[in-house]
């Protein structure tokens, strides 16, 4: 339930030219480095927002650093898109999660019909998939998810819910990767497909959970479960 980094450095945002790399000063110079999140996180990287890099393991690559967290104000949003499926995989795996108990099986992206979702468990009697998505959105202490439209995000909640149907548990899981935020909720004014999409799935026997976490400049930890309002 924990994502480490390794080797990180404090810069300061510049610009986003697209949506895999940005530029950074760093040591003086403003750098290109990598994007581990392609989302469109508009209110978080603003030109001279504090961030922290992550040193690349592996020399050749194009880029010597990855962008992996920013400061909105006091506050430290991790916006690595790999880290929630880890931090989820880990504390399944763990026994952190008591929504999860007595697994026998755990496994990461297992397809089900047209979608590919990110876990997939079973128990004694249940088997069920589980989806989770990043949320690096805040307004007013309220995390918001989508921060785009996303017809992939309602494909995977209607898949879900069909999961449902035929007899598999499903879950639909928001990692916020801050914490802060007192309640979560699906940002309609964005994608008002998506919420319907969620509130369907909901009604059909989808469970949707929403947790914070501890984020820190080398990592973020799973955190407590946070109300959802749909």
């Amino acid at each position: 339930m924990i994502m480490q980094y390794h080797s990180i450095k404090p810069a300061v945002f510049w610009e986003r030219p697209n949506r895999f790399t940005a530029r950074v000063l760093v040591d003086g110079a403003v750098t290109t480095v990598h994007m581990k999140n392609t989302g469109r996180c508009r209110e978080l990287l603003q030109p001279g927002a504090a961030v922290i890099l992550e040193e690349a393991s592996h020399p050749g690559r194009k880029t010597r650093y990855s962008l992996v967290a920013v400061y909105k104000g006091k506050m430290l949003v991790n916006i690595d898109s790999q880290a929630p499926n880890q931090v989820v995989f880990e504390g399944l795996q763990t026994g952190a999660l008591p929504e999860f108990s007595k697994l026998k099986h755990l496994a990461r992206e297992v397809s089900f019909g047209n979608s590919r979702f990110d876990l997939y468990y079973e128990t004694g009697k249940k088997q069920g998939f589980i989806e989770v998505k990043g949320v690096t959105l805040e307004r007013e202490r309220v995390a918001l998810f989508p921060d785009a439209p996303t017809e992939r995000g309602s494909k995977h909640l209607l898949e879900l819910g069909e999961a449902v149907r035929m007899g598999y548990e499903g879950c639909i899981f928001f990692l916020i990767q801050m914490r802060g935020p007192v309640c979560f909720q699906p940002n309609t004014a964005m994608d008002p497909k998506f919420t319907a999409a969620l509130r369907l799935a909901k009604e059909t026997g989808v469970r949707v959970l929403a947790y914070d976490a501890v984020v820190t400049a080398d990592g973020l930890v799973l955190g407590s479960p946070v109300p959802v309002a749909i």
